[in-house]
């Protein structure tokens, strides 16, 4: 990491300046003192080297080679006030001593959010004739950091955190929230006594009830689990494990199913994902197919890298770095893609921040790559460490973990609206559940959600055994087909219009699947004709798709396939349009290969109403193609 190693160079070379040269000190117990410290520094006893040092300059206030050396000491251990402090001592005595000073007390004030210092100490070290190239790259990063901060200081974004409460939040450290797409189930991880956990609290009635400890099954008394993602419908948990028997790194990603009220045993994700370096910080996306995660493995930028995976049939394929707008030569972490799987948070030290992580988003561009990214701002990012931003699914509100606010001790879990300019694209979610129409027992059925208009589908699951539940996110601006289908069922068919309706509620259905009897019907809910026209429209092919998927399953099974309008216009044009329309339906099966025996086709026009025709809501409904079983 270029970071620290740049750090320790600083360090060692000050050192070893100092050791090169004749002291500036002629007092012999302050030497002596100044040899005992570079001694407990040999055996990282910094500790010991501060109270040696201090000795040594009580001797000789003057000795600056001391001075510098316990500034470098207190850096080190993130003292930074103490530091500064000696490093003013340094430069009043002899401004020209070692010119790293101005580059080591830029860096501190930084850390202090002393921008105005920090920015005139660094341009100073800058102005040095035969930097290396290094110096000057890590020297110019600080001044940008500077130079960003004293700008987004003028310009501050809305924040204004709450604390989540006392049901969640403990004395504790509590951090890493994730939530899932209803806002119903929120997971984090707590750490007491040293040992990570996760916890969860479920929402009832508005209200975040008192967390309870997560499973046995995921949590451990030995090792620590953290840095977690929850899927949208909060049955499959990815999170970070380290030092398991099981495990091929220091730390590996594994994965959990929701079974029942419990989770089933967690397994770890096998390479290529896996490897035998750190991988870590899981993030998945909404259709569950891409996995987010942090690797320090070969072949990225520096530090710690974002890379991705993409599951197919095969399995999880190589990770791919997300380059160069996404990456530095620094630390990338703590990935978050919204539902709208074309937002990114993250945080970084590499992109010009506040000073420590920032925090970040990127937007995926319409050539498929992601855009450099946006700073989130200032309050909301500080001159410490921000991370572990997540967002719920409709992207207003944000979840985040601090120790710098007044919470009930130590990390808190804290949520704030996130201002407009920095959201995700809209997301809604459809939640249903899947039962027999007979017996009213859930059922696990296969749930699909397609793109109409990319005939592609955007969510592939099944419904639970033990509750018949699923969830899947729909990103706004599209329109999207539902299809729901079991062994020895009719399936199910609904549509989804998000276009044009920002602000689109939920959708939450009940679906009662229909045994294969002689007599029941299905509503083709995806097929579609424009106005007074039976040319099937492209958008209908998912819909017709799904059809011949049934007929070919069911081979046994003969279908009517009939087209109905409302009481709008004239009957006869209506009668013949409803029959035109079902056979276009009829021609099109038989085009792609199903035996015209097994199909008949009629129109009803305006005659079998399933819905009043006193509203334009009504008679869309009325305006449908369905199909009925009539042998089987």
């Amino acid at each position: 990491m270029k970071v620290s190693f740049f750090f320790i160079f600083l360090f060692l070379s000050s050192l070893l300046y100092a050791q090169q040269r004749q002291y500036s000190t002629n007092d012999k117990e302050a030497i002596k003192y100044f040899a005992l410290a570079n001694q407990s520094l040999d055996d990282h006893l910094y500790d010991e080297a501060i109270a040696q040092l201090q000795k040594a300059i009580n001797e000789d206030g003057k000795f600056i080679e001391a001075h510098s050396q316990l500034a470098d000491i207190y850096r080190l251990k993130w003292q930074y006030k103490a530091a500064i402090d000696q490093y003013h001592q340094v430069v009043n005595l002899d401004p020209e001593f070692n010119r790293s000073v101005y580059y080591k007390v830029g860096d501190c004030e930084l850390h202090l959010a002393e921008y105005t210092e920090a920015k005139q100490h660094l341009e100073k070290y800058l102005t040095y004739d035969n930097l290396s190239a290094q110096s000057i790259f890590m020297g110019q990063k600080l001044l940008n950091d500077c130079n960003f901060s004293l700008n987004a200081l003028q310009h501050p974004v809305p924040f204004k955190p709450i604390n989540i409460g006392s049901e969640i939040n403990t004395a504790d450290d509590e951090y890493l929230p994730t939530i899932t797409a209803d806002e119903s189930t929120l997971i984090f991880t707590r750490k007491i006594n040293n040992n990570e956990d996760f916890y969860k609290s479920v929402k009832i009635d508005g209200k975040w009830q008192t967390a309870t400890y997560l499973s046995d099954r995921i949590n451990t008394p030995q090792y620590n689990e953290g840095a977690q993602s929850i899927s949208q419908d909060g049955k499959v948990l990815f999170f970070t494990g380290c030092n398991r028997p099981d495990g091929l790194g220091r730390c590996d990603i594994y994965i959990a199913q929701k079974k029942g009220d419990d989770w089933s045993k967690p397994f770890d994700l096998s390479p290529p994902i896996n490897t035998s370096g750190w991988e870590s910080q899981p993030s998945i996306s909404a259709d569950g197919r891409t996995l987010y995660f942090v690797s320090n493995r070969k072949g990225g930028y520096g530090g710690y890298d974002i890379w991705k995976s993409t599951l197919s049939d095969k399995g999880w394929s190589e990770p791919e770095n997300l380059g160069p707008n996404i990456n530095t030569s620094f630390n990338e972490q703590s990935p978050f893609i919204h539902p709208d799987d074309s937002t990114l948070y993250f945080c970084s030290d590499g992109w010009p921040g506040m000073g420590g992580k920032d925090l970040f988003v990127s937007r995926l561009g319409k050539d498929g790559k992601w855009q450099k990214p946006t700073n989130l701002g200032y309050p909301i990012n500080s001159s410490g460490d921000e991370n572990g931003l997540t967002l719920t699914a409709n992207g207003t509100e944000a979840f985040f973990s601090s120790n710098n606010l007044d919470g009930l001790g130590g990390f808190d879990i804290y949520t704030f609206e996130l201002p407009a300019n920095l959201r995700p694209r809209r997301v809604t979610y459809v939640k249903g559940t899947v039962n027999d129409i007979i017996t009213k027992q859930p059922l696990e059925a296969a749930v699909e959600i397609v793109d109409l208009e990319k005939d592609i589908p955007v969510y592939q699951d099944y419904s639970s055994p033990e509750e018949g539940d699923f969830l899947a996110t729909l990103t706004t601006g599209r329109n999207y087909g539902l299809n729901i289908s079991k062994n020895g069922y009719l399936f199910y068919s609904a549509n989804f219009s998000l276009i044009g309706h920002e602000d689109k509620k939920p959708f939450d259905i009940a679906v009662l699947l229909q045994p294969i009897e002689v007599g029941n019907k299905v509503i083709l809910k995806n097929i579609f004709f424009d106005t007074n026209r039976f040319d099937i429209k492209a958008e209908s092919k998912p819909e017709l798709q799904k059809l011949m998927d049934f007929l070919s399953v069911n081979p046994t099974v003969k279908i009517e396939i009939s087209g109905h309008t409302d009481n709008v216009g004239n009957d006869q044009l209506n009668q013949t349009l409803s029959e035109n329309r079902a056979k276009a339906v009829y021609q099109y099966l038989i085009a792609n290969g199903v035996i015209a025996d097994r199909l008949v086709f009629k129109g009803y026009g305006k005659t079998q109403p399933v819905a009043s025709n006193d509203s334009e809501e009504d008679r869309s409904k009325n305006r449908r193609t369905e199909f009925k079983i009539i042998s089987k």
